[in-house]
């Protein structure tokens, strides 16, 4: 590393902290040359991630892109905005994950779409109309349909889940009565 002063290429490290929520490391340097000092970050380098629009064009995976998409859907509707970072945390990450480097969109929406399923339903709704492009109000009873019947089918899930505990704590646990 060069020092930006005077591009001696020896320095020493004077400090290092975790920097931007363990994402980077930021060292403190002195130059052993002129002994002034800078400061340094260390990221991990990700290999881009290309996008494949609808239209066939090709553009690089823009982080801030997602959240401005994920936040005008959660408008009004009391997702914190430290929620909206962690969900869009997620989907770069499990894109980051894979090996294929170039995604299409409609995959990124999907991702987006089940995150928001479990964070705010009217979130979800308000995304899907923009990402699917609804033309109508059929369009609207169809994803509210689909939202509520999967609704149901893992409240029907997680009732039959706590059933099976308690029966299984029934015979697990002596009766005092008997």
């Amino acid at each position: 590393m060069r020092c930006p002063f005077c591009q001696f290429p020896d320095n020493r490290v004077l400090e290092s902290r975790s920097a931007e929520s363990g994402q980077s490391v930021r060292r403190r340097r002195e130059c052993l040359q002129c002994e002034r000092r800078f400061t340094t970050y260390e990221r991990i380098e990700f290999v881009p991630i290309v996008v494949i629009k609808r239209n066939g064009d090709r553009e690089s995976f823009d982080r801030s892109k997602v959240l401005r998409g994920i936040m005008r859907a959660c408008e009004k509707t009391g997702v914190s905005p430290v929620e909206l970072e962690n969900l869009v945390d997620e989907i770069e990450a499990e894109l980051q994950q894979r090996t294929v480097r170039e995604v299409p969109s409609y995959e990124i929406g999907e991702l987006i779409l089940q995150r928001l399923q479990t964070v705010n339903e009217v979130a979800y709704i308000r995304f899907a109309s923009v990402y699917r492009q609804f033309r109508g109000i059929r369009d609207f009873v169809d994803t509210l349909n689909h939202l509520q019947s999967t609704a149901t089918a893992s409240a029907d899930s997680a009732i039959n889940e706590f059933i099976a505990q308690e029966g299984e704590r029934e015979t697990s646990t002596p009766s005092i009565l008997h």
